[in-house]
């Protein structure tokens, strides 16, 4: 409680914002939400380094919302589901370039960067379906189906 303001005043305060609330379109709340969450994966995706594993969450609970409330979102839902678009766009780009760069690395520090493969000397795969754009916010973009496409994850977390 801020130190100039008695509990009285803080129960009209909370009673004052819970009765806008109530008054306010449900479709607009969520829609809010969204926003919200729209902004904290952003927020992890441009941090340096990005914080993956932070954005994919925000971006799942995201897609959960977006794409299990489909049609019930109001003006906000086409924005909400190009927003969507957008940050899982960015998450496979980003995760992509780190991927790239720490096998360029490893090369380098392998085997000089000469022949691109592994220390095994076998050809170094670049998806190995381990990591995070393999199962994560970029997957919905590889088509529909029971592997979790709707909201990015294959629903292991």
């Amino acid at each position: 409680m801020p130190p100039d303001m008695d509990e009285e005043e803080l129960a009209e305060q909370v009673a004052a914002m819970r009765a806008e609330l109530a008054n306010s379109p449900v479709e607009v709340v969520v829609a809010n939400h969204c926003y919200g969450l729209f902004e904290l994966a952003a927020v992890y995706l441009s941090q340096q380094p990005p914080m993956l594993t932070q954005a994919r969450l925000a971006i799942d609970a995201l897609g959960s919302l977006v794409l299990g409330l489909e049609g019930r979102l109001g003006d906000a839902e086409d924005q909400l589901k190009d927003g969507l678009s957008q940050l899982r766009l960015a998450y496979v780009q980003i995760d992509g370039a780190q991927r790239a760069g720490a096998e360029a690395a490893s090369a380098v520090g392998v085997n000089g960067g000469a022949s691109g493969q592994s220390p095994t000397g076998t050809p170094e795969a670049a998806a190995e379906g381990s990591g995070p754009a393999d199962e994560g916010p970029g997957a919905a973009a590889q088509g529909q189906g029971g592997d979790g496409a709707e909201t990015g994850t294959d629903g292991d977390g």
